[in-house]
């Protein structure tokens, strides 16, 4: 062989006639295949493997793309890059271009969550703050457009990369559906899979408009502070409560406390009082077994006065008048946070609605009240 075959058959062997990517990493989307100062050779063969795709592209632009299988690098088989090369009549000779393979499998378990908490308005707390996180799974759908739009040169894009951008595009369409949603508050944290497949129809346009396609999409916890988590419990028992059943309940269980109270003035009230009413009922057991005769009744006997009727209060929430209730049911809205100091009552033979702290029976809500000393006897 002369010189110059020997030549001509040292370049033939430089030259690329394989074009391959074995993938032995979980995090790497994008790969660009490249040897340094090698072209790639004329009827050179290109392995795509299950999993992947190959994209080629020729100074910035977008030329073929080719699915799984084998190939055989011709004009046949490159149509949009022998355009824009102008291969009109084929080639012989080999040929420069950056061939990009893309791995198409599905990356799951990607974590995403607020950086900052997400203020809400909710009709009876205010003006709330919430936190939320998850995991979503997303895999590459359109080759062509990811590459371009989003890997640009990097020789080498791996899942970090793409994880940044796609967070901080789940937090902003997130921190969107949530608002819109306009739920109650306590509702966010027991409503997470309907709230979770809204979520992903709201961001699955986004993802596609870079070539990716959102697979699942996950809210795995809300959460809220801890002293809006208690008010949101005390309010949802006393929602559910029967308050005249509550009042009556509180009652009778303050009666049976103070009568446990025998040193106290009122435990010593009770106590007689309790007597009096079983001494009449022994009374009145015993007297047909000693043989006297029942006391006749006198005709003319007293009559009691009426029962006071008990006060009635309309009191106002969120500017709607509400009741009316009693005192007992009252104190019970002051107790669960449903009113407050400043929220306006009214009841029959008062002139205009008046804030609670300024209604003379009510102050006992607000605590602080100390009886006077007893006077020296």
């Amino acid at each position: 062989m002369d010189i110059f075959g020997k030549i001509k058959e040292k370049l033939s062997n430089e030259f690329i006639d394989i074009v391959e990517w074995l993938d032995y990493t979980d995090d790497t989307i994008a790969h660009r295949f490249e040897r340094y100062q090698n072209e790639i050779k004329n009827g050179a063969k290109l392995i795509v493997r299950e999993g992947q795709t190959a994209v080629f592209v020729n100074e910035g632009q977008l030329a073929d793309v080719f699915t799984p299988g084998t190939y055989e690098l011709t004009t046949q088989n490159l149509p949009i890059l022998a355009t824009l090369k102008g291969w009109k009549y084929g080639f012989n000779s080999p040929f420069k271009a950056e061939v990009y393979f893309v791995n198409t499998h599905l990356f799951t378990d990607e974590k995403w969550g607020t950086k900052s908490p997400i203020t809400l308005s909710d009709e009876r707390f205010g003006l709330v703050e919430i936190r939320a996180f998850g995991t979503y799974a997303f895999r590459i759908s359109d080759a062509g457009k990811f590459i371009i739009d989003i890997v640009g040169t990097d020789n080498n894009f791996t899942n970090y990369e793409i994880n940044e951008h796609l967070k901080s595009l789940i937090a902003t369409r997130f921190t969107d559906t949530v608002g819109e949603a306009n739920l109650p508050i306590e509702l966010y944290a027991a409503n997470t899979s309907e709230l979770s497949e809204t979520c992903k129809e709201v961001m699955g346009p986004e993802f596609e408009s870079v070539g990716i396609s959102l697979e699942k999409f996950y809210i795995e916890n809300v959460s809220m502070p801890e002293d809006l988590k208690k008010e949101i419990f005390e309010y949802s028992r006393i929602d559910k409560l029967d308050l005249d059943k509550l009042t009556k309940f509180k009652t009778a269980k303050a009666i049976e406390a103070a009568a446990k109270n025998e040193g106290g003035t009122a435990g010593a009230g009770m106590g007689m009082g309790m007597g009096f009413v079983l001494a009449q009922q022994m009374g009145g057991l015993m007297n047909p077994q000693m043989g006297t005769a029942p006391q006749v009744q006198q005709t003319n006997a007293a009559v009691p006065p009426p029962m006071p009727v008990a006060v009635q209060y309309f009191y106002a929430v969120n500017g709607a008048q509400q009741g009316p209730v009693s005192f007992e049911q009252l104190q019970a809205l002051f107790a669960g946070r449903t009113i407050n100091r400043d929220s306006l009552v009214w009841k029959q033979g008062m002139d205009n609605w008046t804030p609670l702290k300024e209604v003379a029976e009510l102050k006992s809500f607000l605590g602080g009240n100390t009886p006077p000393p007893l006077p020296n006897s």
